[in-house]
């Protein structure tokens, strides 16, 4: 009886591996038809969008639901994609969704007793707006990681710009450039000045809690300001090289 017993049980466990293998690949490529989506339509709601609805309810905040108008590309200022990419990720056009670059360089400047800054991409952000809860584990950003692969490979960089614009956080219950424009500015987000757009730009970090027309904003869009001047990269820099010492 043991003999027979030994198949049958080998039988079911594959049976389950193979159930658990399928759950597995269609929960993996379950994103997959959204980001294809996306790349013709704004989602009209965020997992962002989603958690501060839930914050606001149980506050008991009024309006519960953000302030959000989604607009083309072509009623986007200029100025403000050149100063999110500035104050964000201007090395937006060199990298494939992380940027082992800038990891890098938040690591070397630890190593060097500095504070331990972010490195993540518009795409890294544009992944966890879209689906993902704010925290720092590992499983979040291996979520993340896996996401934004998908985002870059399917939608080109500029759709992603366009989402991350329409969906970014501006202000308290705003998110989108065009709600917070109308709100910190009294126009449309086609008409943004360069000062204005670098302000806007200088409160992404913290939006609910920074003004455009704050101390803060003002320093931090002083050096946006500044690498405004230059178009964002799109070709690594050449390597330097060094000089050799007279024999």
């Amino acid at each position: 009886m043991g003999r027979l017993r030994w198949p049958t049980l080998t039988s079911g466990w594959r049976r389950w591996v193979r159930r658990v293998g399928v759950v597995g690949l269609i929960a993996a490529l379950a994103p997959v038809p959204l980001i294809a989506l996306f790349s013709l339509v704004n989602p009209p709601v965020t997992a962002v969008m989603l958690a501060r609805v839930t914050d606001r309810l149980v506050k008991g905040e009024r309006p519960i639901w953000p302030e959000h108008h989604p607009v083309p590309r072509t009623q986007m200022s200029a100025n403000l994609r050149r100063a999110v990419l500035a104050s964000e990720d201007d090395r937006f056009y060199l990298h494939h969704g992380i940027d082992f670059v800038e990891i890098e360089n938040a690591l070397e400047r630890r190593r060097r007793g500095g504070r331990l800054r972010g490195a993540s991409t518009l795409t890294q952000q544009v992944a966890k707006n879209i689906f993902l809860w704010n925290g720092r584990s590992f499983v979040r950003k291996g979520l993340e990681a896996y996401l934004t692969l998908w985002l870059e490979l399917i939608l080109s960089k500029e759709r992603i710009l366009d989402l991350y614009l329409n969906l970014a956080e501006w202000g308290p219950n705003q998110f989108g450039a065009e709600a917070g424009a109308r709100v910190h500015f009294g126009k449309s987000a086609a008409t943004l000045t360069r000062d204005e757009a670098a302000r806007m730009a200088a409160i992404l970090p913290a939006p609910r809690r920074w003004s455009p027309r704050g101390s803060i904003a003002s320093r931090r869009a002083a050096s946006v300001l500044q690498r405004m001047q230059y178009p964002a990269p799109r070709t690594e820099p050449p390597a330097p090289t060094r000089r050799k010492r007279p024999g």
